[in-house]
């Protein structure tokens, strides 16, 4: 059977197709009865489905959550079993968005032409499989390739995830429902910080001289649960009619459009979806689709690979009139993405300096040993306090997400976004100033909770900034030009932390405001039409 692209390269070869035709039977020019798909879509009325499409999509963005986020709490366990000092624990942090950086760029671009919901189970396949083995494997260097395969999966399935479900929304109800979907990245949060504080600290598993599977092993297992069970439930979900649309097959995306409407409205069984032909109300020409779309098959064929789909697709980005916006955006989620993950993963270390009070930038009271190999210390990682921290932390976010949920379309995307980085920037200034574990774990619940509202924007954004036919790949450069600020943040802290705490917290204050100032020149996506 043929592939889609082969399919589409074929009938971009044919003089009579026209992409934006969506009548397949009448190629010689535009059915008048066709209808815009912003408007198709609307008259599938709001209900049902697109409930069900949240829950499945945000089940999907928790997993990825818990994967990031559960490496922070399997660390001074994993340290025991596996003997590994600093060092080592930085190439375990740091290896999960190494591989979010090639995933996110690799899946992304596959996405834009293969299509969504395909790409997406096999991206959430592969974390769960990685995950699932890095839970069995008994040698430090075995678990961080499992990590770094884990980590691919991530890396792909958080940009697909926000495209597919941005594509099954009307305009009038996007920014809300996008910012909805956003809020189970805290979920994910939330769920990853409980089940560490129900599971790691207990008596629980099984040891052998040759074989152990202790607690925080049966922890890392239970992680990957949540992505192996979403693969499964998209089996069960339709195709973006977007993508289809886009892909030429109109028929196929009026029959996903029609399964919408009769979802919504099965209360009502004789109102029926009378569309039956569908255009694009987009710029988008036939000579832009040939330019998009030609010699993409050779490249699959021959390698199984999207190397010249990626080339082109990145391109389109980096020219006007997008230029503009791809260059803001990968400054926001630069700096967003180094001062957020920079910040967040050294809380712990915050916590540990100040066992006996002071300041965590008063060296003199500095509890910090860089430690280069297993001790005692490290080996003790019952401490609840450890958890129940993280587990606080987890629900500072919840304020933010709700917040974001009812003004992201009264007060705006960018507005949003500028001002959440703006206050963070400025609490982070605050840190040197608190005098005990109490007041750090105050303030990381208020960094947590302010810097959450400049995420939920940024994804908004992310998915209204980009024409379909580049979405993916765009949400993909951005998440990968984070993983990368996300990687520098963390070296950053770990070279400047000892020289003097301050330095690194005014570099992330600077960068944080520097970026919400910069998302002003953002365009404003507020209830406008999506490309």
């Amino acid at each position: 059977m043929p592939s889609l692209m082969e399919e589409n390269f074929k009938m971009s070869q044919s003089a009579e197709y026209d992409p934006l035709i969506t009548n397949q039977e009448d190629q010689s020019d535009v059915n008048p009865d066709a209808v815009p798909y912003e408007e198709a879509l609307k008259e599938t009325g709001y209900g049902r489905f697109h409930f069900k499409v949240l829950a499945l999509c945000g089940w999907a963005v928790s997993s990825d959550a818990i994967e990031v986020l559960s490496v922070s709490f399997l660390l001074p366990a994993a340290s025991c079993d596996l003997d590994i000092g600093s060092t080592d624990k930085g190439w375990l942090n740091a290896i999960v968005f190494i591989g979010m950086l090639l995933g996110g760029y690799f899946w992304g671009s596959l996405a834009d032409h293969q299509g969504r919901r395909s790409i997406l189970m096999w991206s959430l396949t592969v974390n769960g499989i990685g995950v699932l083995a890095s839970s069995v494997v008994q040698t430090f260097w075995a678990f961080l390739l499992c990590r770094f395969i884990s980590g691919i999966g991530v890396g792909g399935s958080i940009p697909v995830i926000f495209s597919y479900f941005t594509e099954f929304q009307p305009k009038e109800k996007r920014g809300m429902m996008i910012s909805a979907l956003a809020t189970f990245w805290m979920c994910g949060n939330i769920i990853a910080a409980g089940l560490a504080w129900a599971i790691i600290p207990r008596d629980i598993g099984y040891i052998s001289s040759s074989f152990k599977f202790s607690s925080w092993r049966i922890f890392v297992a239970t992680c990957a649960v949540p992505s192996l069970s979403s693969a499964f439930l998209f089996t069960m979900m339709p195709e973006s009619p977007k993508f289809l649309l886009i892909a030429g097959k109109a028929s196929e995306a009026i029959k996903v459009l029609t399964k919408v409407h009769d979802s919504n409205f099965s209360h009502r069984k004789s109102k029926e979806y009378k569309i039956k032909s569908l255009i694009l109300a987009t710029d988008t020409s036939r000579a832009e689709y040939l330019e998009q779309h030609n010699g993409d098959v050779g490249c699959i064929a021959k390698l199984g690979t999207g190397c010249t789909v990626l080339k082109e697709s990145t391109k389109q980005l980096f020219r006007p009139p997008l230029l503009k916006s791809t260059v803001l955006m990968l400054i926001v989620n630069f700096v967003l993405a180094f001062g957020y993950y920079g910040l967040w993963m050294w809380f712990p270390e915050l916590f540990s300096r100040m066992k006996d009070g002071g300041s965590p930038c008063d060296h003199s009271n500095s509890n910090f040993i860089n430690q280069t190999s297993k001790n005692e210390t490290t080996c003790n990682y019952k401490d609840n306090w450890v958890y129940f921290s993280g587990f606080m932390t987890a629900l500072s976010n919840l304020p933010g997400n709700i917040l974001t949920i009812f003004l992201m379309d009264r007060i705006g995307r960018k507005q949003l976004l500028a001002m959440s980085m703006v206050l963070s920037g400025v609490s982070v200034f605050f840190i040197p100033l608190i005098h005990n574990k109490y007041e750090n774990l105050g303030i990381s619940c208020v960094f947590g909770a302010v810097s959450t509202v400049g995420w939920n924007a940024l994804d908004v954004l992310s998915a209204e900034l980009f024409p379909t036919s580049l979405r993916s790949t765009a949400f993909g450069i951005m998440s990968g030009i984070g993983r990368i600020a996300a990687i520098l943040g963390n070296l950053t802290f770990g070279e400047l932390i000892d020289v003097h705490c301050a330095i690194p917290m005014i570099i992330v204050a600077a960068l944080l405001v520097f970026g919400g100032l910069a998302s002003i020149k953002l365009p404003n996506t507020t209830k406008a039409d999506i490309h």
